[in-house]
């Protein structure tokens, strides 16, 4: 028993190692600014302060280290502009958002919670994990049997 506690207190420190939380919040901040682009034309500061739940100045120094790091393109008081990098970012993580949007949905769970669980760990699964997930999607879509049997 104890042996087995001291394998999952491993297991945890070695997730935890690997955790990419900035680049979660990098990650969130990228998809928002696409998503309010396509939606209204323009992200701003107040916008995005919105829609992730988070001060005004608080945003102000994260696109300023996104726009650092080649993510944006960005001038205070004026528009944000996201790069090809930022772009391919946020779009990865659309990617990401409606498979597992689609898989949970598949399992019958309701899109809120769905949604809610999807955003809680879409920046953290492995590229591979993600890969073989849309490989199952597309295998239960193929094979729609399953899925009623399954249901």
């Amino acid at each position: 028993m104890k042996e087995k506690r001291g394998e999952r207190l491993e297991s945890i420190k070695e997730a935890h190692k690997l955790a990419k939380e900035d680049y979660s919040r990098i990650e969130d901040y990228l998809e928002v600014i696409s998503e309010l682009v396509e939606l209204k034309g323009y992200a701003n500061t107040i916008e995005i302060s919105r829609y992730l739940n988070v001060s005004a100045p608080s945003v102000t120094k994260m696109l300023q280290r996104l726009d650092e790091n080649g993510y944006l393109e960005y001038e205070k008081y004026k528009g944000i502009n996201l790069t090809q990098k930022g772009n391919a970012v946020a779009d990865t993580v659309r990617q990401k958002h409606g498979i597992l949007l689609e898989f949970f949905k598949m399992l019958g769970i309701n899109h809120e919670i769905a949604n809610q669980d999807t955003e809680g760990i879409e920046h953290h699964l492995n590229p591979q994990t993600i890969r073989q997930l849309r490989k199952f999607v597309t295998f239960l879509k193929e094979n729609p049997k399953i899925l009623q049997d399954f249901q």
